[in-house]
């Protein structure tokens, strides 16, 4: 009778470390296969059919709807270009360009995803309604207090960047020039 309740106790440990180490690798990210520029990650096996299960198991939780990989890419950016991650009671410029694609967005979500409520209801800038310099470059202030030109509301808490390109020619099976991407620059902190 012992024999059976120490086997009995070695798979309810067992079921319990499983699920432990699920939860756990659930939580550490979006999965194997990221495309790196500078402080934006993408993963473009998200939207195919080669996904890992890890990262099948992430978007499923989130419900997120990944682009297909021949529709685009979605970079995130937790950090600024320095490594700082991104806080909303300090002040951010994004600037620069964007990589090639036909039509792009950049916006702001929560650290969990979400999107950031504010009263002005801007969510995100796209490359067709954005105010630009000469010779194409952009610049877009982001900080809770606004202010004139192309701002992005937060709130006073931790965020990402979300910089989602469509029908983009980036090379997804090699390392993406950062120098192409959006600089993401802090300004000052409240």
């Amino acid at each position: 009778m012992t024999n059976y309740i120490r086997a009995f106790a070695v798979m309810i440990a067992g079921l319990l470390l499983g699920f432990a180490m699920t939860a756990v690798s659930l939580g550490l990210g979006r999965g194997f296969g990221a495309l790196h520029a500078g402080p934006w990650t993408a993963w473009p096996r998200h939207g195919g059919a080669d996904i890992s299960p890890y990262a099948r198991a992430v978007l499923a939780r989130s419900g997120e709807a990944p682009l297909g990989r021949d529709e685009g890419l979605a970079f995130f950016a937790p950090a600024d270009s320095s490594g700082a991650p991104l806080d909303g009671r300090c002040d951010y410029r994004v600037a620069d360009t964007a990589p090639a694609a036909r039509f792009w967005t950049l916006g702001a979500v929560s650290a969990a995803g979400r999107l950031i409520d504010n009263p002005a209801a801007r969510y995100a800038f796209t490359s067709s309604e954005i105010a630009r310099r000469e010779g194409g470059a952009f610049e877009i202030e982001i900080g809770a207090q606004a202010r004139p030109g192309n701002w992005l509301p937060v709130a006073r808490e931790p965020f990402m960047l979300v910089l989602r390109l469509y029908d983009t020619p980036l090379d997804v099976e090699s390392a993406p020039d950062p120098a192409t991407f959006p600089k993401i620059v802090k300004l000052h902190c409240a």
